[in-house]
């Protein structure tokens, strides 16, 4: 590519993002400088995933967790700033709608660095989402948008951004999923350790505000769980035990298999092994739709409609053993007929084609 070896600056600080840009800065090569924001503060689980894809560790953190949303975006922006006018990259490329995300759009913008924004174009039609604004600002800053999907474009177009900043390039979970899904003997081996049998369990995760942090709406996720056909197994984040503790809620957990937060490889593999999922996560949405198997989706809306009707179901929480027993009363058949549908984020190519975009951008 025709950039300095030190030219882009790959901005991320959630591990979410790790997974997505993971391929990216793999392709980038020398090119590539991670920068670490810090939006989530475990080092520890932080390192986890970096060594997962074996990346090299961010040449910078910045060390902006822990604050308000706000403050989070100030600090970032302000850190960046800093940052790009002491060691100027040529690109910064940003993804999905953390935080971390805008703070890097702003920052480079501010600069007049050409902005890159994997993932682009997702929409909910939900203001209530603090992710909804941090999206449509960065793809409005971003030089180049790398949609996922035609859906993910067409949204960006509507907006008034004119087609030749805009690239449909798949979306880079992919690759990520066929990188780390363990193969069957490992999948195997995980069900016996965790005294699961393949098929007849459920994996279950939630983490978004509106499902954990009020503890009514906490306590009818907890009861519909236990109303679930099939064991339900919930990696469970210490701040939301917390919560069901605090509001008296932890008697709830009897009829579900709580355990500890687990690596993402493990949930790869218990999830593709599973009867269905139930969660609150954009990236399950995705996920599911590459190991074939449903999920049912507790929001109020989703930016990634792509898999719904097919792969995923949006539901109300107090709609969710309903759907199961309608819609996945028979597991084995409905992943019988996934098998064959494919998923909407393509082929696993993006991050060579998202690198190649950066390069021909580069030439401009």
């Amino acid at each position: 590519m025709p950039m300095r070896a030190d030219s882009v600056a790959v901005v991320l600080g959630t591990r979410p993002e790790i997974i997505k840009l993971a391929f990216i800065i793999k392709a980038l090569g020398p090119a590539a400088r991670i920068v670490h924001t810090g939006q989530h503060f475990d080092q520890q689980l932080f390192q986890v995933f970096l060594n997962a894809f074996e990346l090299p560790d961010p040449s910078v953190h910045l060390g902006v967790g822990g604050k308000t949303r706000g403050s989070q975006i100030g600090s970032a922006t302000q850190a960046l700033d800093t940052l790009f006018a002491d060691e100027r990259p040529d690109f910064v490329v940003v993804q999905g709608d953390t935080n971390t995300t805008l703070a890097g759009a702003l920052a480079a913008n501010a600069r007049e660095i050409a902005i890159v924004h994997v993932e682009a174009g997702l929409r909910s039609g939900d203001r209530r989402m603090p992710e909804e604004h941090n999206r449509v600002l960065t793809d409005h800053l971003a030089d180049l948008l790398c949609a996922p999907t035609e859906v993910a474009a067409q949204n960006a177009r509507m907006e008034g951004i004119p087609d030749e900043r805009i690239e449909l390039t798949g979306n880079t979970i992919v690759e990520a999923v066929h990188h780390l899904m363990p193969e069957s003997s490992e999948r195997r081996a995980l069900l016996t350790d965790f005294e699961l049998t393949a098929n007849e369990f459920v994996v279950s995760t939630f983490h978004r505000p509106e499902n954990v942090d009020d503890p009514t709406q906490l306590g009818s996720v907890l009861r519909q769980l236990a109303l679930l056909q099939y064991p339900v197994l919930l990696p469970l984040h210490p701040r939301t035990r917390s919560v069901a503790e605090q509001h008296g809620l932890d008697s709830l957990f009897d009829g579900i298999r709580v355990i500890e937060p687990i690596g993402y490889r493990e949930f790869l593999g218990l999830s593709a092994e599973s009867a269905f999922l139930v969660s609150d996560s954009g990236g399950i949405q995705e996920e599911s739709s590459i190991y074939k198997r449903p999920v049912i989706v507790v929001r109020r809306s989703t930016e990634r409609p792509e898999v719904l009707n097919t792969f995923a179901r949006l539901v109300d929480i107090s709609s969710v053993s309903d759907t199961a027993r309608d819609w996945l009363a028979d597991p084995r058949s409905v992943h019988h007929e996934l098998i064959d549908v494919p998923s909407p984020y393509g082929d696993g190519s993006a991050s060579t084609r998202i690198v190649g975009s950066i390069a021909r951008l580069a030439e401009t």
